[in-house]
């Protein structure tokens, strides 16, 4: 643990820069991927998609000052990501949610040939949509379910027990599954989680 700076050293020259670039350099590649599908959890335009996550990895490489280890580097990296995502959705509250354009699709999304390939891009669309729509901290909890981090994994990151995390996992499936299949995207306007 000398490589990683505490609570209690924060402010000596008593870690060496090279141990938080190591830090960052794991938490980055570990968890890269997941923190890109975050961000677009959280923001369907593409460029504010890549603002979102280049603060989101200015926000971490700062946090590794403080971090201490008492929980395990991917807990601290998607805590601080959620938090940072959770701000850049309430500073963005005033602006009406923007639609993903069709030029937005045709330069992320790869088209194949075929009704099969369109349909699911369009119900993969549909279902970023609706999540993104979601209040942030059952976005947070869906997205990382959405990841394959398990209730016990999700209940530490935000901060609550594991059968409360179940518990709204279950009604966030089936609010979803209940609006997918109304065709209503905007569904998360008019009634309450």
């Amino acid at each position: 643990m000398e490589a990683y700076c505490d609570y209690q050293c924060r402010g000596r020259k008593r870690t060496p820069l090279n141990g938080y670039e190591k830090l960052w350099e794991t938490a980055i590649t570990d968890y890269g991927e997941p923190l890109a599908r975050l961000a677009g959890g959280y923001e369907a335009d593409p460029d504010r998609r890549q603002d979102l996550l280049q603060q989101i990895h200015i926000e971490i490489w700062r946090s590794l000052k403080i971090f201490s280890g008492k929980c395990s580097l991917r807990t601290w990296v998607y805590r601080v990501a959620h938090n940072v995502a959770a701000s850049h959705v309430l500073r963005n509250r005033r602006i009406a949610a923007r639609l993903v354009s069709l030029d937005s699709l045709e330069t992320e999304l790869v088209w194949g040939d075929g009704q099969a390939d369109a349909d699911r891009t369009r119900a993969l669309s549909k279902l970023f949509e609706m999540i993104r729509r979601l209040k942030p901290l059952d976005r947070q909890i869906f997205l990382l379910y959405l990841e394959g981090e398990s209730t016990e994994s999700i209940a530490e990151i935000v901060g609550l027990t594991p059968s409360n995390v179940g518990v709204k996992l279950h009604r966030i499936r089936a609010i979803l599954i209940r609006r997918f299949r109304e065709g209503d995207v905007y569904a998360a306007e008019r009634s309450k989680l």
